[in-house]
């Protein structure tokens, strides 16, 4: 993973255990990152978990969602 990449994800999430006892969070929330893959699987939107959790921004919440799309790629192997 780039230095880049690295940076990138710092400003999406962190893992505190004074927070949450360590689970990965939002930056500036308190709000775990898993939440957000809960409220899609469940077939609920973007928009209602943005709703529900005002202190994510969009922007935060589409980076986790491509971090996540580029590791299911970066992992995918050939049929």
């Amino acid at each position: 993973m780039s230095t880049e990449a690295k940076t990138d994800v710092r400003k999406i999430m962190h893992s505190d255990p004074e927070i949450l006892r360590g689970v990965p969070v939002f930056v500036g929330t308190r709000v775990p990152v898993k939440t957000l893959y809960d409220y899609l699987e469940a077939g609920d939107s973007l928009d209602e978990f943005l709703d529900d959790f005002p202190a994510v921004t969009r922007e935060q919440a589409i980076a986790a969602l491509e971090l996540g799309r580029g590791m299911t790629e970066a992992h995918a192997t050939a049929a």
